[in-house]
This record gives structure tokens, sequence and C-alpha cells, in this order.
């Protein structure tokens, strides 16, 4: 999820041009240092803004250098990126093996009764019939009394998850759901590539080996394996954790999160499709961390996210493979690390970087190329209006370090309301002092039966995911008086029928079809007419 929105389908690339003038623009030549899906994805927004057709775009990639490709999630907001570029899923998921998501199921993050297991769902304009029930609901299980509050029963995505169902509806059905998607994140990357090529994005394979800067610091050309040397007016850098450019050439800072985001280290483990495709990613809690399952039209995409300061990696794989019931299977397993935080500034000089490059919030909630959209979005807005000053550049950090730090509280928000006890790692994260006053914000609110949604709103605290997120994972995670201590409803408190939510919600599922089926036969939507409008 990203910051609460009132429309969902804004194509962050396209933009109209502002301030145009008979002048050069002051940007010709941006060279992309780096393909992968940050790299292309970026490229092609680029090249299809309206400052396109007075930009020259060259992509360089490496041959040398692989790309991490086991981010397989994203948030809704991937939609409007190809909306916006008129491709169709009916076009691009098959050729990356994708599949929907409605959300994400959490699983042994709780150990409160009632509580071990919990969905996530995106927003949508149909949660309105039953958001005002589910909120009354929490509130009077916080003020004590013994009323239902889970959050899976009252919305329809989590409906469609725990069913099997794809969260596109029958045509005759005129609602609109968020929703996300699950992808080969390599196949992803080939086909932006493939589709950026054919709008005149110009791709160069070749290896960096040195960069190259002018007098006054800014980059000037990049020096590569063959002899040759490029120059650009502008740089986005798109080569990952080893941050070549904003990072080792402009020696940029990097800011870790690592006094209140543990994980630093991920196995990927790839098995076979077995049983119904899921419209949902699963996250399960392990003894150090936390296990992906995510389904793919041809495989199952698996991993455990941990912290080495807590497990070994041989013990992280040993526990992941337990996890799986492949303790004796020849599997392989891939062992990656991860560099959790941001640089102190993704503009430095005549460089923006994006993606990894730019910093990592571990991958709990798919966002990475929601980062990768925001900031090569805001890359364009810059070039459009003309104006690449220092204002500029500052205001682009301010907003970029604004949705990083968002987003880092919402993370941290899960861990800091385990109640595991069995492990180190888990009794650290809920002891876990290091929170933003935002943040502190959000749980002082909840922990003193205030609503959420006046400071929410009024940009207090919890900024960057919606108002149904933050119920969500609070009333997920059982953060309610013990079940000893609640006390019958009063007639006020118990006034929501129940029945009808349920009523509700099975009769709006039924008019989304098998999840399997949804993939076979995916209909058009570029263009779609359905009112994407929502109010939480």
């Amino acid at each position: 999820m990203s910051e609460t929105a009132t429309v969902f389908n804004q194509h962050v690339a396209a933009r109209p041009a502002g301030g145009a003038t008979n002048a050069p623009p002051p940007v010709q030549h941006v060279c992309v240092v780096g393909g992968g899906t940050a790299g292309w994805m970026t490229a092609l927004m680029l090249a299809t803004s309206a400052y396109g057709p007075r930009l020259k775009v060259t992509v360089l990639e490496s041959p040398q250098v692989g790309i991490i490709g086991v981010g397989e999630g994203s948030t809704p907001w991937l939609r409007g990126f190809f909306d916006g570029l008129g491709i169709e899923e009916s076009e691009w998921m098959p050729a990356c093996n994708a599949t929907y998501k409605s959300g994400i199921t959490f699983q042994n993050w709780s150990t409160k009764p009632g509580f071990e297991r919990y969905f996530h769902p995106f927003a949508s304009m149909l949660d309105n019939m039953t958001m005002h029930q589910f909120v009354d609901n929490v509130h009077a299980r916080l003020d004590g009394a013994d009323v239902y509050a889970h959050p899976d029963r009252f919305f329809v995505a989590a409906a469609l998850a725990r069913e099997g169902r794809g969260p596109r509806p029958q045509h005759s059905f005129p609602f609109d759901l968020w929703y996300g998607y699950h992808f080969d994140a390599t196949l992803l990357g080939q086909f932006l590539g493939r589709q950026a090529v054919t709008r005149g994005v110009r791709h160069l394979e070749r290896h960096v080996t040195q960069v190259l800067l002018k007098e006054n610091g800014d980059i000037d050309r990049l020096q590569l394996d063959n002899g040759e040397s490029l120059a650009a007016d502008f740089f986005v850098d798109c080569t990952g954790f080893a941050s070549l450019l904003i990072g080792k050439a402009l020696g940029t800072p990097f800011i870790p999160y690592a006094e209140n985001l543990f994980n630093d280290s991920a196995i990927a483990m790839p098995t076979p499709l077995e049983g119904a495709i899921e419209s949902q990613t699963t996250s399960t809690a392990l003894r150090h961390g936390w296990a992906w399952k995510i389904p793919l039209i041809n495989r199952r995409g698996n991993g455990y996210v941990y912290s080495s300061d807590h497990c070994s990696a041989d013990e992280a794989e040993t526990e992941l493979r337990k996890h799986l019931g492949l303790l004796d299977a020849d599997v392989p397993a891939r062992h990656l690390k991860m560099r959790v935080g941001r640089m102190a500034k993704q503009w430095n000089r005549n460089c923006v970087a994006v993606g990894l490059s730019q910093g990592f919030i571990e991958p709990l909630e798919a966002t990475a190329l929601l980062f990768v959209q925001r900031t090569a979005a805001a890359l364009v807005e810059a070039l459009e209006l003309g104006d690449l000053g220092p204002a500029a550049q500052e205001r682009f950090n301010e907003g970029m370090r604004v949705r990083f730090e968002n987003t880092r509280d919402y993370i941290v928000a899960h861990y800091k309301t385990n109640s595991r006890t069995d492990t180190d790692y888990w009794r650290a994260n809920a002891e876990n002092m290091h929170l933003s006053e935002s943040l502190q914000g959000v749980l002082m609110t909840w922990m003193s039966r205030k609503p959420l949604a006046a400071g929410l709103k009024a940009g207090r605290f919890g900024q960057g995911y919606p108002i149904v997120s933050w119920y969500a994972l609070l009333a997920g995670m059982g953060i309610f008086p013990d079940a000893e201590d609640l006390q019958p409803p009063t007639a006020h408190q118990a006034r929501h029928r129940l029945d009808a939510v349920d009523d509700f919600v099975a009769r709006s599922a039924m008019n989304f079809p098998d999840h399997r089926e949804l993939l076979a036969n995916i209909p058009p939507r570029v263009g779609d007419k359905t009112l994407q409008l929502y109010l939480w």
C-alpha cells in the first residue's frame, strides 16, 4: 500500500508538460546504469513522459552483473503503471508467469488466541460497506467489550484469498477492487526491456569500469570495458546494492535502519506449484524472521528473511527447509544479503538513484517496486518542470525521506506488536524502543483507545498507509485487552449485525472467478470505466 488516495488509477508517468519554452531543455540525454526491473521501468517512464520526445534515454546494462530478481510481489500501484503505458494484463502477465494478489496473510506473528493469523487487504470501494462496522467493533473491544473484531470477517479481499478467487469481478459487477501482482522478477525486467526498446530507448550492453567526474563533482562520463566512454547530461543509478554511482562515485552517505529493522539476509528456494493458485502472499513468522510464499503460474516462490545477528545462514536454511518439508530434498537454495536503509540523498548532483541503489526496506509489504515508480515519477516531474536546481533537489530528497520513513514505520509496527517469546529475535523486536514519533503516535493513540482516523487524516502520524491498513494490522495482531478481561457488550456496542456483514462479503465474493480460471481468461483493463473511488 501507499499513502491514502481517493482515486486509484493515477498513471504516475504521464504528466502535462510544465513551463514549456523554445529554449533547449536542461537535460537532453539520460543514462540509466543498470537494467532489471528498476532500470527498465525508469527508462520507460522517462521515454513515455511528456518530456520524452525531447529526451534521449540509454540503458547501460552490464553483461557481467546479474540481478537479484527475487522481489516477486507488488502493491496495487503497478496497475497504474501498465495502464498508463496501454499494456494489457493479458499481454504482460503470461510473459512474466504473473498471478493476482488480493493482499497478504500474516501467519504466526501473534500468539494471542484467535489472532494467530490475519489478512492485510488491499483497500477497495466495497470496504465502505463494512469498514464502519469493523472500526466500531474494534473500538468496542478496545473498551473491553467482548465483540468480534478480527479483520478477516469484514473484507471482501480476505474472502477472495480464502476461497482461491481472483480479484477481478465479472463484468456485471461494477465495483473495483485494489489488487497487486505476483511475478517472476527476472522475466518482468526482460519484458519491460523489450517494451522500452520498442519505444525508443537505446540499450547498450557494457560493463562500467570507472565513473569519471567533472571538476565541480558532477558525473561526466562512464568508462566502459571496451575502452570507450559514455557521456550524458544526467545519470540514473540502478546498480542495486552496489550503488556504483550515487554511493561509490559520489560518496553519498548511507543511513541504515538496523536499529529497528533487524533482518539483513534472505534465502530464496522456489518449489513446483501444487494445488490451488492463491491470490495472496503468505508471510509466516519463523524463529528468526519470516518466510514468504508467493504463487506464480509455473512455480511457487519461497524464501526466508532473517537476522544474521540471531542465526547463521546454515541454521536459517535448515529452518526454511523444515518449514517447506524439504529437509532432505535436493533443492538448491540461494543466499542473499540485504542492505536495509536509505541513501541520505536519492538525488545527488546530476544523479538520481532508483531501486536498491537508493535504499531498501525489507520485502514484508512488497514496496520495492512502489519506490521505483515513485522515484522515477518524481524525476520525470522535475524534468518536465525544467527545475533541476538545489531547491528542487532538496524537495525531491525530502519527499523520498518521508516516504522511506513512513514505510519503515509501518513495517516496524509488525515487529513491535508481535507477541512471540520463543526466541531472542522476537523478544528484541517487541522490546525495541527505537520508534519514530509518528509510530509512537499511532501506538499510543491505539492503546489509549482513541480512533486513528483524525490523526492519520491530519498527518500527525501514520502517513503512507491508509486507515484500513493500520486497523487490519493492529486488530489482526490482537492488540486488545486479554480475553478474560472482556465484558459482555452493551446493546450499543453490539449494534452491528455480523450476519449481515457475512452475507454481504459472501455474496460479493461470488462475483469473482476462480483465480486459475481468471488467469486463463484475463479480460481487458485499459479503458475500463469501472469506478475506482474509495473513501478509506
